[in-house]
């Protein structure tokens, strides 16, 4: 239960900000579009692919932290 909590804002996060707007997901077209070259990208797109993108990096970077105590938890008993 302690481990839902601090992965509850990521989520949370994830759910409102990194997912925004809905149809489709405004994240895929960007990642899509610097995999397809960046081309005709300004700044204000990589500013929009920085928002929307630090949710999931913050949800990543949480469940490694959450495995990685999970592991050594188990290590020690």
């Amino acid at each position: 239960m302690k481990d839902f909590k601090k992965l509850q804002f990521p989520i949370i996060t994830v759910l409102t900000i990194g997912l925004m707007p809905y149809t489709p997901p405004h994240i895929v077209g960007k990642v899509e579009w610097v995999l397809g070259g960046a081309k005709g990208m300004q700044p204000m797109d990589y500013f929009d692919l920085v928002l929307h993108g630090a949710p999931w990096v913050y949800l990543i970077i949480m469940l490694i932290v959450v495995i990685t105590s999970k592991v050594k938890s188990q290590k020690t008993t």
